[in-house]
């Protein structure tokens, strides 16, 4: 067994596993800027040494997995938060594109960014006392369409609609239901489910052929939703209007005065085109 420690990671490789463990509890595991660049070099040294799998774990405090995006990061200054290479976006697009799977294994509560991680993950194993909430709208961030797009190929059109307009945490044997996550354990059962049910099927099996399939997963994924150049457009004017709009400046700053946000955009100020 090989362990390393980063500043807000903890990375062990044992037995062909690369296990990460976000080490950084006292801010609830906040996916901040040096967090993400972290998973992302935790994930290239887990493929550089040959294992079979990446597993994403958390060192929790408060119940709390991971509570999304650092809101403390936040760009006020008019420009995308969600930008395509924001670190966090290249740690998502890191844990989808490495060549072998990534497996969150969460035992608390999942928020906003976290949420979005856990679902660019290959496969998710939770407690039963798991949560999971996407909340954009409870900041007033406008989400990115590639980021919709995993909540719309996992969990069908009404469940993504749900998490995102509500902004309520959905419990872990709904999740399991409508196929956020592939395996509830109870709490004191998880790290056995995991290996049992996970990982020694992963060292037993063809790496490449795992490789290669993951691989047509996420190009199959995307063959479904192609999206006209004129659509593209759209939806980049609804999204800058609401980065540059004043909900998004008063939910930041609700959350770091620890208020609640008095939001007073109108749906009307987006766009008057129709669907």
């Amino acid at each position: 067994m090989e362990s390393t420690e980063r500043s807000l990671v903890k990375v062990t490789i044992d037995e062909r596993i690369c296990f990460i463990e976000m080490n950084n509890s006292e801010h609830l595991n906040c996916l901040s800027d040096k967090m993400c660049a972290d998973i992302v070099n935790a994930i290239d040294e887990g493929y550089k040494n040959e294992c079979v799998a990446i597993v994403i774990k958390a060192v929790c405090r408060h119940g709390v997995w991971s509570a999304g995006h650092d809101i403390r990061e936040l760009p006020q200054d008019g420009s995308d938060p969600l930008a395509y290479d924001v670190p966090m976006e290249r740690m998502l697009h890191k844990v989808q594109e490495v060549a072998i799977p990534v497996i969150a294994c969460v035992d608390g509560s999942v928020w906003g960014g976290a949420c979005d991680l856990c679902l660019s993950c290959d496969m998710i194993v939770a407690s039963s006392n798991a949560t999971f909430a996407i909340t954009p709208a409870k900041i007033g961030i406008p989400y990115n369409a590639s980021g919709i797009m995993h909540f719309v190929n996992q969990l069908g059109l009404n469940k993504a609609r749900e998490m995102f307009f509500l902004a309520t945490p959905i419990e872990a044997y709904d999740a399991l239901n409508v196929g956020l996550i592939n395996r509830v354990a109870e709490p004191e059962k998880l790290n056995e489910v995991l290996e049992e049910h996970f990982l020694k099927p992963l060292r037993r099996n063809s790496v490449m052929s795992i490789s290669a399939i993951k691989r047509q997963f996420r190009i199959l994924s995307k063959a479904s939703s192609v999206i006209p150049s004129e659509g593209f457009e759209r939806i980049n004017a609804y999204r800058t209007r609401v980065y540059k709009g004043a909900d998004y400046r008063e939910g930041i700053n609700a959350f770091l005065e620890k208020r609640e946000p008095k939001f007073s955009g109108k749906a009307a100020d987006l766009d008057t085109t129709p669907f």
